[in-house]
């Protein structure tokens, strides 16, 4: 049991009175995945990576001043590609979508200004939803982040994977060690080429089969992973993240584009 008390800016943690006394300026969505991730990571590797990231990008946040309310995270994503793979749980766009609305539409309705959805898990692509959600919820400002893309950590790691990688199994084995197996049980995460020369290119893009496309659910060699790796680069993807929740956090919403007009002449 902790003993530090409710973390204010983790809303499943605070309470009423906590809220009441607070407005918040920005509220986050973690949503992430259920999903076989190479041999040796768990099936919630996406979601402990997001509940980590998220609880460290809003503690941070918190510390500079901006009132963020990192909400519980989402545990399933879009599956199609991965559905003869045993409890990897698909949630399809559409119903993503009617998820999404509530809670913006829950937000919104008490004023809260602004909303990021956090995305930790690559078969999610909320753009096009926002696009259409915005249109119909002008009072609050809405917006995606996906981890995966704000640092790369080309500095950090060997190969830079994009499931079940090195970047993915050093995080965890920070975050989750007593979860990853050890090194000699990990898969290679060698992937199987398009034989299609556009989708090589990847000029042209269709969803991956991802059986096929891959040998042991991961893609992107581990062999180079460890805790130490993973610490790194949480603090890199934590600071970063923060940083947006603090300068989205006192943005006027209704002016956020700097003008780049020439005087009249």
């Amino acid at each position: 049991m902790s003993t530090t008390g409710p973390r204010p800016w983790m809303i499943a943690e605070t309470n009423w009175k906590h809220v009441k006394a607070n407005p918040y300026e920005v509220a986050v969505l973690p949503w992430g995945a259920t999903e076989a991730h190479n041999w040796h990571l768990p099936y919630g590797t996406d979601t402990m990576q997001l509940d980590a990231i998220g609880a460290e990008a809003g503690r941070i946040a918190w510390a500079q001043g901006a009132k963020v309310a990192i909400l519980p995270t989402i545990p399933f994503g879009v599956q199609t590609g991965q559905l003869d793979i045993p409890f990897c749980i698909n949630m399809n766009p559409s119903t993503q979508m009617r998820v999404l609305e509530d809670v913006i539409a829950s937000l919104e309705g008490v004023g809260v200004p602004k909303f990021v959805v956090l995305n930790g898990h690559g078969g999610n692509d909320f753009r096009q939803m926002l696009r259409e959600l915005q249109a119909r919820h002008p009072r609050i400002f809405l917006s995606a982040v996906s981890w995966y893309q704000v640092d790369t950590g080309k500095d950090i790691f060997d190969i830079v994977g994009d499931h079940a990688d090195e970047r993915e199994t050093s995080l965890m084995m920070h975050i989750q060690p007593h979860l990853v197996l050890p090194k000699e049980e990990w898969g290679d995460g060698s992937d199987n080429l398009w034989k299609l020369q556009a989708m090589r290119e990847k000029w042209a893009w269709a969803q991956r089969a991802w059986t096929k496309a891959t040998n042991d659910t991961g893609s992107g060699d581990p062999a180079g992973s460890n805790a130490e790796k993973g610490t790194r680069y949480l603090d890199i993807l934590t600071r970063k993240i923060a940083g947006y929740f603090v300068e989205l956090a006192v943005a006027d919403s209704g002016d956020l584009y700097e003008s780049n007009s020439s005087p009249a002449r």
